[in-house]
């Protein structure tokens, strides 16, 4: 992106931030920042009403600093790599913690129960990312499905150009990702149907997609007006909320975007894999824990799936050369990089500021996360 739209981009973000709760600018109130959140920062800095401490380097904050930092704070904006927020935190932080906003969609590190109990608000920010990691989940479909880690792997060595390289009519063949002569439907599965899903599956309809069908958690009740919109809107052949075994038998490509915890922990297991299609694909631009890896290994390894395109997994970031999933040809991973874009970035701090503010003012956040005690 250039620099004049760099500059444009921010100037519209700043303009917004600048305007929040004038109205208290005789209060002065204490809030902690645990990352330079670049050009989403500037209009925060100069902000007369609040006392910022902001952790001075450009990596993860160390939590004996924020335990320091943070006694007496009213609001504190955090990262999903920096910490976890539970009553540790909240013993340092003291009575006037009256917010949490964390830069991200998900929250598995805050302790969110423990967060009602005491009166705490917790902002986050959806929304601002959608479109973003609809994009780069259609992405590790498409590289997944024809070989691109093994096809760029050759190229990269120097190997395509080798003598020995042999060329054949199916050399570096994969699942299409549109319907074809040979193949006339094609069935796309969601482990969760919400925006994400949504957009993700709007993004497929070009590619000719004929059946859409998903699952939703358990306590969720069927929207059944919604679902027949969407088929209308799309000409889909079918588009029908099923069971999880059902989804893991008929989907051609799998795509999971659930939230994470306990309810979804190794949700795709050995298990599930063995129900797909050998010519079937995974993608998780979710949460990694959703995914057993090693029975992903397994499942690539032994050919119970064609191939994975992840940008998640169970552990990051401590992911070495020599994981079993990393090994594996089919799959291909990138580094949780589903909202790396400018504006979506700068979106999602801009958020996080403002649920910051509006939080320790006693305003209406942006987004807050709804709690019960």
């Amino acid at each position: 992106m250039s620099s004049g739209s760099m500059t444009s981009l921010y100037s519209s973000s700043n303009a917004r931030l600048t305007s929040i709760v004038s109205h208290f600018s005789g209060v002065r109130l204490k809030v902690v920042v645990c990352r330079h959140l670049g050009p989403a920062m500037p209009p925060l800095l100069e902000r007369k009403d609040v006392d910022i401490v902001l952790w001075p380097e450009d990596r993860s904050c160390e939590r004996a600093w924020l335990l320091e930092n943070i006694k007496g704070a009213a609001g504190v904006l955090v990262l999903i790599p920096d910490f976890e927020v539970n009553q540790e935190l909240l013993d340092a932080a003291g009575p006037n913690l009256r917010v949490v906003s964390t830069m991200s969609v998900g929250y598995e590190h805050i302790d969110v129960p423990l967060m009602a109990q005491n009166g705490i608000r917790v902002g986050y920010t959806p929304d601002v990312l959608t479109e973003a990691v609809a994009d780069i989940t259609i992405m590790l479909a498409l590289m997944a499905g024809r070989n691109d880690g093994v096809a760029y792997t050759l190229v990269k060595n120097g190997e395509w150009c080798k003598p020995n390289f042999g060329w054949s009519p199916f050399t570096f063949c994969g699942p299409q990702l549109s319907t074809s002569l040979s193949s006339p439907t094609r069935t796309v599965g969601f482990l969760g149907f919400g925006r994400i899903a949504q957009a993700t599956l709007s993004r497929l309809i070009p590619f000719g997609i004929t059946h859409c069908i998903y699952t939703a958690s358990p306590t969720s009740q069927p929207d059944t007006a919604r679902d027949d919109a969407l088929k209308a809107k799309h000409n889909l052949k079918g588009l029908d909320r099923v069971d999880i075994d059902r989804l893991a038998r008929e989907s051609d490509v799998l795509f999971l975007l659930t939230p994470g915890g306990k309810e979804t922990y190794h949700l795709v297991d050995a298990a599930f894999l063995r129900k797909m299609k050998p010519m079937s694909v995974l993608v998780n631009t979710s949460r990694g824990s959703v995914v057993d890896s090693d029975a992903l290994a397994t499942a690539l390894r032994e050919k119970w799936i064609w191939g994975a395109g992840l940008d998640v997994v169970e552990g990051e970031p401590a992911i070495t050369s020599d994981h079993p999933l990393v090994k594996e040809s089919r799959c291909v991973m990138v580094p949780h990089i589903g909202s790396a874009t400018f504006q979506t970035r700068l979106d999602m701090a801009t958020c996080a500021i403002d649920n910051l503010i509006q939080g320790v003012f006693g305003g209406e956040m942006p987004a807050e996360l709804k709690q019960s005690a």
